[in-house]
């Protein structure tokens, strides 16, 4: 099974975590932020990186940390917030998924299993287009107005089926099932974060490529290329 290091504070919460993970079958050790953590955690080369947030403005230390160890390892990272601080992510590039509280062990366990899965199928058409922005299946990248846009594996998942099914509306459900699975056990507002986020990258000059559909979902406009 994976090997999996949590990093936050010694508390009742996580060393339960820690514990209801092991019972999983996973290799799981805890361990506090401090200055040379990404190198600690480069040296222990663990499958997942799951971090607590305690605070996620611009400055915090919670956050440079969690940078560091993203650009030190380039390990997948899964963060762990409370519902008062899950807007202030939306458009943070260096966590590839979180969960919010209360922490549920068989939640992360499915999320942890889904995020190592990254191996992803061509489908027949190499690229998919629109006024500029290029999705490459076959490198699973995408790039707007030739400038390549940095995605995680969920925000990459969910542009690739929205533009690959252009202009036809999606509800929430139907893409928390599509995307994410029939077994995830998070709400609606999942799809609204990472949609949110998705626009934040692939909509900066004005571009209008996903459209929200009042009372309904989401869908992705067909464009003239």
């Amino acid at each position: 099974m994976p090997d999996l290091i949590i990093v936050g504070r010694h508390n009742e919460i996580l060393a339960g975590l820690q514990m209801a993970l092991s019972r999983k079958g996973f290799g799981c050790s805890l361990t506090t932020y401090n200055e040379d953590i990404a190198e600690y955690i480069s040296n222990q080369s663990p499958d997942v990186v799951i971090a607590e947030v305690n605070g996620y403005q611009p400055g915090n230390i919670t956050r440079e940390y969690i940078k560091e160890i993203k650009i030190r390892t380039s390990l997948p990272i899964i963060a762990l917030v409370s519902d008062e601080i899950l807007e202030d992510m939306d458009v943070d590039q260096t966590v590839d998924d979180f969960i919010s509280t209360p922490y549920n062990a068989v939640e992360l366990a499915l999320r942890i299993k889904r995020i190592l899965k990254r191996e992803i199928v061509p489908d027949h058409h190499e690229t998919i287009s629109c006024e500029g922005l290029l999705i490459d299946l076959a490198r699973c990248e995408a790039s707007v107005d030739g400038t390549k846009v940095e995605l995680t594996f969920k925000e990459y998942e969910l542009l690739k089926f929205l533009a690959g099914n252009s202009g036809r509306v999606f509800t929430r459900e139907a893409l928390l099932d599509k995307i994410w699975g029939m077994d995830y056990f998070g709400g609606d507002r999942t799809v609204d974060v990472h949609i949110r986020r998705l626009r934040s990258k692939i909509e900066k000059h004005g571009q209008s490529f996903i459209e929200t559909v009042r009372n309904i979902g989401y869908r992705f406009r067909k464009g003239e290329d």
